[in-house]
């Protein structure tokens, strides 16, 4: 008579949906599965062994995360699965934390509370890095975004640093006395005083690493933005934008850029809200240009850009404080 299939238990699912799928073998003792039930799940295909004692159940993930951003946090919560008692760290601890602008693919990186070394093996980079503090988001430990940006930044390149700084501040999981602390401790370790001025190009209104990167393309060629995130309001006085990037044109006019997020502009549903927003702000004495992330990412903007400013003889301005863009009838 057949075995009668092991129910899984809704403890273990639980941990699986905050881990995108994974588990560890002391959460499943803790869940009262044991050993050789684990086992018999992995011989019947339904579980698959990741590394020594972590699993993939094959839950789908209960965090609503893109194809990206789930490969991301299941990169970065294997490091305290396969660890016991480790703390993930660096962008791996941003990423669970919810800070936008990672790598594609993110490095497994833990070190232990006391920084004392230990084997690494596999995918996993343990590092030996004491930590006075740390999170845990969701249940998983890592380090506090302050600490985790510091060791994050010198990792990744420029324009992956300025939007993991950026998104953390946006999302005020980083205040501007634990950012200014951060910046100021990051130029104190080897190779910082070169990286200065990656933190002095962080902009906390960037809503998206795609606008971080097209703000810094542009800067870099010479035409940095005289406004992020202006209003526009309609002849009536009606807001009816907030445009990513603007330049105000000898005319009167402006130059109104949105970066397309694929997240967040995919859909077709999405898509039509963009093109009824798009209809209301083009006007007489307004050009809009609309890009997508990896034109942000490749230069296109920066290029594109630069040939409407060069055509229509532009110039930097300071616009006074709280400054809006009226459309005209």
């Amino acid at each position: 008579m057949p075995s009668r299939p092991l129910l899984v238990p809704d403890a273990v699912r639980f941990f699986a949906g905050s881990q995108e799928g994974l588990v560890s073998a002391r959460q499943c003792r803790q869940a009262g599965l044991t050993g050789q039930q684990v086992h018999r799940l992995v011989a019947a295909g339904r579980w698959s062994r990741v590394l020594r004692g972590v699993y993939d159940t094959g839950e789908p993930g209960d965090l609503g995360l893109d194809g990206h951003d789930r490969r991301r946090r299941r990169a970065a919560v294997l490091g305290p699965l396969a660890y016991p008692g480790s703390i993930a760290t660096g962008v791996a601890a941003l990423v669970l934390h919810g800070v936008q602008g990672a790598p594609r693919l993110v490095t497994p990186e833990v070190t232990f509370p006391d920084g004392s070394p230990r084997g690494g093996a596999g995918p996993v980079v343990v590092r030996r890095t004491p930590l006075r503090r740390h999170a845990a988001p969701f249940g998983v430990p890592c380090a506090v975004v302050e600490d985790a940006l510091v060791q994050a930044v010198p990792t990744v390149g420029r324009s992956h640093a300025v939007a993991l700084m950026d998104s953390a501040r946006q999302r005020r999981t980083l205040g501007r006395a634990a950012f200014e602390r951060a910046a100021d401790r990051a130029r104190r370790r080897p190779g910082g005083l070169a990286r200065a001025g990656w933190w002095r190009s962080s902009d906390p209104r960037a809503e998206s690493p795609a606008e971080t990167w097209a703000r810094l393309s542009c800067i870099d060629a010479g035409f940095g933005p005289d406004l992020l995130q202006l209003p526009v309001d309609d002849a009536a006085g009606r807001e009816v934008a907030r445009v990513d990037l603007a330049w105000l044109l000898p005319d009167g006019g402006a130059l109104l850029t949105e970066i397309d997020g694929e997240a967040v502009h995919g859909t077709l549903a999405a898509l039509h809200r963009d093109r009824e927003r798009q209809n209301r702000i083009v006007g007489r004495r307004t050009i809009v240009q609309r890009f997508t992330g990896s034109e942000a990412w490749d230069g296109t903007v920066a290029a594109r850009v630069g040939e409407v400013l060069t055509a229509e003889r532009w110039h930097p301005q300071a616009p006074p404080a709280g400054f809006r863009l009226r459309l005209q009838a």
